[in-house]
């Protein structure tokens, strides 16, 4: 009855516990009832009256830790589940509901411990089990080997199918694992963990309408589950729906106060509408329940107009010294007291965090600055004059996006905040769309091998190019909701792809936002990026990569002459409405007078400069490297002639 009527199932236990008083199983049974029925205060004090009459009775610990997370009491229930564990390690519905409480938590390894855990625990074929112990130990080349030979005999097996897609989503091979899960619930749509992994990877593969999709029906079947409330909120909020995204996480918020991850989650949403007070309270919340969460400190820095007390830098320092700090949260510190001493004039203890957490983040990211020049290289020798002039009539004719390209922390957001002021253009985001785009073309398949982009676009056939224009234009509507002619796309990545926006949409309009090497640099350099940007994490690997751009861009300037408009940064502060006007008249757009009250527009903004665009321009920042002249001899030397030719570029 408990499924189907808990509140028979309820009467049936009374009946029980009426004849024999105090029967375990009965209390438990009555517990359970409870709980179905929503009644979990009495369901708490039945069940902790239970666990403490029996001890090691592990169903009844589990069962007192879904009721305590039901009711919010995130730490409680992590403990009572804990036990529930110890007790009976195959309890596999408890090592899930425990993952889940420590992801609410913030202990993000120890719950990657514990989904592995559960799939151990939710098979039972001996070669599955050897898979899953290669998956607790993160042996995903032992287990993805296993997993292959167990799906060629068992090629419907939907409990493998979900574990090799863990081992995609670990290497961060993602089409993969959203292949994999995609087929696994067309098996078994009733398959509520392989739904959720679904909608974590299509999430991490910047599919944020899939992922809100399969939110939502995660949420028709639990509607009070925390982990689909969040991914909800997230989704809505890549999708720019951040109104609706704030109302999901107030939701959740009350029904699981005590989760500091959704409380930053919650706080970044809050920062993008320009609720900067509110987004402030929430990260603090979200350090007051877990101290060492760094990306939360660091989320205050990133606020650039916020400045720390001088307990807040005591408090940053405590947890540094802390052994048991996750290396994740650690250069998070390092990035945010970097950020408060220099606000503070302490430029050299500045720098040495700064270089502190640049260095450990650094370790964490695959980044080659031999490769990235070899790409550039490669482009021009692809992408020359007779290329296009024989590819001049291919691409897709829509005139409506406008790119913005170049480095970021080069004046990109200020850029785009003065066209989304203007009433015929639509201001979005930093869209991945370009990007996945090329790497499709690249047709590579695993980490290390060599991209066929973008040799491949010769063997395009003519009506292809028409065809990816397209192609851009259908993803990146779901991002377009004032129904304007034009719309921004600010990924600065881009720039490597100038050539292919060019042969796709050769109507769409290109802007390089520039800004003076040093100052361009050290910015990107104290600034921490959550993806994509891992040249910056090196002085000199910094000015390596800002020379390829330059000359990449250089490049593209000789082979399609006016096709880029350059926009300086230092220029721009200097005299913004000139520069506002051959903006404009670069675009084919009228001017427009709001355009020179850009602050006033109200947008959602997602890069760190989303506070300095709600003010009128201002000059100070233009020179804030020099307090850091004394360290910056390795990025001076890596820039070579590109420093002193600024803002012009040497001779080859």
């Amino acid at each position: 009855m408990l499924a189907a009527r808990p509140d028979l199932a309820e009467a049936q236990a009374q009946e029980i516990l009426n004849v024999i008083p105090r029967q375990p199983d009965a209390l438990l049974l009555l517990g359970r009832a409870l709980r179905a029925q929503g009644r979990s205060e009495e369901a708490r004090r039945a069940l902790k009256a239970l666990a403490a009459a029996h001890p090691a009775m592990a169903a009844a610990h589990c069962e007192l830790g879904l009721v305590l997370a039901r009711l919010g009491e995130t730490r409680a229930a992590i403990a009572a589940l804990a036990k529930a564990v110890a007790l009976d390690p195959k309890l596999p519905g408890a090592w899930r509901s425990l993952g889940d409480e420590l992801t609410l938590a913030g202990d993000a390894k120890a719950a990657d411990r514990a989904y592995a855990r559960h799939i151990q625990t939710s098979v039972n074929d001996p070669q599955l089990l050897a898979a899953a112990a290669a998956l607790c130990d993160n042996r995903l080349a032992v287990a993805e080997k296993l997993l292959r030979e167990f799906l060629k005999a068992h090629p419907t097996d939907v409990a493998a199918m979900r574990m090799l897609a863990e081992v995609g989503s670990r290497l961060g091979r993602y089409e993969d694992a959203e292949h994999l899960l995609a087929r696994c619930l067309a098996l078994a749509p009733g398959f509520a963990e392989a739904r959720a992994n679904y909608a974590g990877v299509l999430y991490r593969a910047n599919k944020p309408a899939e992922s809100l999709a399969q939110a939502k029906r995660l949420l028709e079947h639990d509607p009070r589950n925390p982990a689909s409330q969040n991914m909800l909120a997230a989704s809505l909020a890549r999708l720019g729906e951040s109104a609706h995204a704030i109302e999901c996480y107030e939701a959740a918020l009350k029904d699981y106060p005590h989760q500091p991850h959704g409380w930053m989650s919650y706080g970044h949403t809050l920062k993008v509408v320009g609720r900067r007070d509110d987004a402030v309270a929430a990260y603090r919340k979200a350090i007051a329940l877990l101290p060492g969460l760094g990306e939360a400190w660091w989320s205050l820095a990133n606020l650039k107009t916020f400045r720390f007390a001088d307990k807040d830098v005591v408090e940053m320092r405590t947890q540094l010294d802390r052994d048991e700090i996750a290396g994740e949260d650690r250069y998070h510190l390092h990035f945010a007291l970097g950020k408060a001493l220099e606000d503070a004039g302490d430029f050299a203890q500045a720098f040495h965090h700064y270089e502190q957490g640049n260095a450990l983040r650094k370790a964490r990211v695959a980044y080659d600055p031999d490769e990235n020049a070899e790409r550039v290289l490669r482009s021009k020798a692809v992408f020359t004059h007779a290329f296009f002039c024989q590819r001049a009539a291919v691409g897709c004719k829509a005139r409506d996006p406008i790119f913005i390209v170049g480095l970021p922390r080069s004046g990109s957001t200020l850029i785009e905040q003065i066209l989304s002021s203007h009433p015929q253009v639509e201001g979005t985001m930093e869209l991945p769309d370009i990007m996945s785009i090329a790497g499709r073309l690249g047709e590579k398949k695993k980490r290390g091998e060599k991209s066929l982009y973008p040799e491949s676009l010769r063997a395009l056939a003519p009506a292809e190019f028409a065809r990816l224009g397209e192609e851009y234009l259908q993803r990146t509507r779901i991002q377009r909701r004032l129904a304007r002619p034009f719309f921004t796309d600010k990924m600065p990545n881009n720039f490597a792809h100038v050539g292919l926006i060019h042969l796709i949409l050769p109507n769409a309009k290109i802007i390089d936002a520039r800004r003076h090497p040093l100052g361009c640099c050290f910015s990107n350099f104290k600034q921490h990026f959550a993806r994509g940007q891992g040249f910056t994490y090196d002085l000199a690997g910094m000015g390596r990569y800002y020379r390829d751009y330059v000359g990449l861009m250089a490049h593209f300037d000789a082979v399609l002459p006016g096709c880029v408009h350059r926009v300086l940064y230092e220029q721009m502060v200097a005299n913004p409405e000139a520069e506002i006007r051959r903006l404009l008249a670069f675009c084919d757009l009228p001017f427009e007078a709001g355009c020179l009250r850009f602050y006033e527009t109200e947008r959602t903004v997602r890069t760190a400069s989303s506070e300095q665009v709600r003010q009128p321009i201002y000059r100070d920042a233009v020179e804030h490297w020099q307090n850091f002249e004394p360290w910056l001899a390795p990025l001076r030397d890596a820039l070579g002639p590109i420093l002193d030719a600024y803002p012009g570029v040497p001779i080859e």
